[in-house]
């Protein structure tokens, strides 16, 4: 491990369709030191043999077969691992994993979210039920947030959660935002929720805090022909950093890939680099 950390967050699509796509070139190529996975869509024993290397595997699969997932996988040893936050409906699900890494010169703890698409509350795609089922899962979520960075703080550990969130928290995190107040993911109570989160006391969007002004970097676009190569995006997919943590990054973005024919996935991985 070199004096920067790097860390990625990646929702997959798949961990199989993944390694097809040339997870195993950007795993290469990248050398994070800890990555947060979403979506691995594959029981444990289905992971593909050796696509990690000889890299560390905390993995909560689910009870959902094909679908969810989640994982931390890191060049140092978890010392603890703890699947779920707290929540009986959602933890079975495979939504959430959380790791404590003790680092040689920072101890940290490692969250990876996967949260639930929800849906609108008006129009043709109106779904109230899937929408309710979203901002419960919001709900528990933070409630846990909240009490797992306190106590990371208390252990004197750094706190870092990553993942796909679902939400774009302002007008900079999509290309079309003009309109998408009725559409899920960028709600006006889903967008409160992700600012409830932040603050310079409790935890710090690492990229935005890198690219105050700029529109994205998005890390998701549409399979539909033509969104990716237009840039027609959405930023979804965060680090959530403790203030000491978040003060450390020296580089932030996502790996967007040159061309649509050489995506791995519909997300980009989100790389943050941190002077540890």
């Amino acid at each position: 491990m070199t004096d920067a950390l790097r860390v990625a967050s990646f929702n997959v699509n798949g961990i199989r369709a993944a390694q097809r796509r040339g997870f195993g070139d950007w795993l290469h190529d990248r050398r994070p030191d800890v990555i947060a996975l979403q979506e691995m869509r594959a029981p444990a024993n289905h992971v593909p043999e050796g696509v990690f290397g000889d890299m560390h595997v905390a993995y909560h699969p689910g009870n959902l077969p094909g679908r969810n997932g989640v994982a931390v996988v890191s060049r140092v040893a978890p010392t603890a691992v703890r699947q779920g936050f707290g929540n009986r409906t959602f933890d079975p699900e495979g939504r959430y994993i959380e790791v404590d890494l003790d680092l040689p010169r920072r101890p940290l703890t490692v969250g990876s979210v996967y949260v639930t698409k929800g849906a609108p509350v008006v129009g043709p795609e109106a779904d109230l039920p899937k929408y309710r089922r979203k901002m419960r899962f919001l709900a528990s979520l933070r409630a846990y947030l909240v009490t797992a960075r306190r106590t990371a703080a208390r252990e004197g550990r750094e706190f870092l959660v990553m993942g796909d969130f679902n939400v774009a928290h302002g007008r900079q995190d999509l290309k079309n935002w003009r309109g998408a107040n009725q559409k899920e993911g960028f709600l006006p109570e889903e967008r409160a929720w992700f600012g409830s989160l932040l603050g310079p006391r409790t935890l710090v969007d690492v990229v935005r805090s890198q690219h105050p002004e700029a529109d994205g970097p998005y890390s998701w676009w549409s399979w539909m022909p033509g969104a990716f190569d237009r840039d027609s995006g959405w930023r979804i997919d965060y680090h959530l950093a403790s203030p000491g943590l978040a003060r450390t990054a020296v580089a932030a973005g996502t790996d967007r890939e040159a061309s649509a024919d050489a995506r791995i996935s519909d997300h980009a991985p989100v790389v943050v680099d941190y002077a540890l």
